[in-house]
């Protein structure tokens, strides 16, 4: 069946249209609940997905607290920002999951939003706005700059926040001592009303190619490239073993009895198709060296 796409221009549709395209398709995207004060004493917490970290040396956070599509005023976080360079941002997790989204609620201005989401304030050490004793990680933040992107409904304000101290809850870190992945359960922004939760079932491991400088997908045979029955991270991670198997590994491989068999099929594709299905089978199995020489069997 053929595949088809839409093409957008985003002028030509509304800002609401591009901003449900945008958050739903850029996603997951990690949430920053900031806390901030104003210039008299009024504490705000709020989350935000626009938010990364783009630099560690210096380290650097930068979330966006947009301005309001539907009447361009801009929020709490944003105004107190520029009284007060300071900010917490804090990392959310699935326990407090439920409690950040009810802090999302655009109160007055006066209403403190600790209290109304049950979160507990603690005081930071090197700034004023507490931090929420609840979150597994926060960063005490100084604001370097502020860049305005426009002055219109959807326009984003980046918030660059250098980090100057940072609380990490022990039971967060594994035997190593260092952050555990597992442990964090950390949650994340989809669109509309949607999260994710990067729990046990949903995590898995990639080797990381700058280690080994995989032979790459073009180096595979062609028949390989053409499968389809290999899909594309099929591909990709056998395009990320460090060398071609060798003629010992790849003649071994073909005294496979299962192997033996698929060579003995007459038609080429065919012949190609089973020996793609055994190369999955030990994919799936983490067998990545004989999954490899196999396809070089043809």
């Amino acid at each position: 069946m053929e595949k088809t796409t839409t093409t957008i221009d985003p002028n030509t549709i509304s800002t609401t249209e591009l901003h449900q395209i945008l958050l739903t398709a850029v996603a997951p995207r990690p949430i920053a609940l900031a806390s901030t004060i104003d210039k008299n004493g009024n504490v705000n917490l709020s989350p935000f997905s626009f938010f990364n970290v783009f630099s560690a040396n210096p380290p650097i956070l930068i979330f966006s607290p947009a301005r309001r599509a539907k009447d361009n005023t801009t929020k709490h976080t944003y105004e107190n920002i520029k009284e007060v360079k300071e900010v917490v941002i804090n990392i959310v997790n699935f326990p407090m999951v439920e409690q950040m989204s009810l802090s999302s609620t655009e109160y007055g201005k006066e209403v403190n939003e600790f209290i109304k989401s049950g979160f507990t304030p603690i005081a930071s050490h090197k700034i004023t706005p507490p931090r929420v004793a609840e979150a597994p990680i926060s960063f005490e933040c100084i604001v370097d700059n502020v860049i305005e992107l426009g002055t219109e409904g959807g326009a984003g304000n980046l918030i660059i926040s250098r980090v100057v101290n940072i609380h990490i809850r022990n039971e967060y870190k594994g035997n190593d001592g260092n952050l555990d992945t597992e442990k964090l359960d950390l949650v994340a922004r989809m669109g509309g009303n949607w999260y994710c939760r990067a729990g046990k079932d949903s995590l898995f491991e990639i080797p990381k190619p700058i280690y080994s400088k995989g032979i790459g997908v073009d180096s595979l045979p062609i028949h390989a490239r053409n499968s389809k029955v290999l899909t594309g991270n099929d591909l990709g991670r056998l395009g990320n073993m460090a060398e071609k198997p060798s003629l010992e590994s790849i003649e071994k491989c073909k005294k496979i009895q299962e192997v033996n068999d698929a060579l003995k099929t007459p038609d080429l594709e065919d012949k190609c198709k089973k020996l793609h299905f055994i190369v999955k089978k030990h994919l799936e199995d983490s067998n990545l060296e004989k999954a490899l020489s196999i396809l070089f069997c043809v």
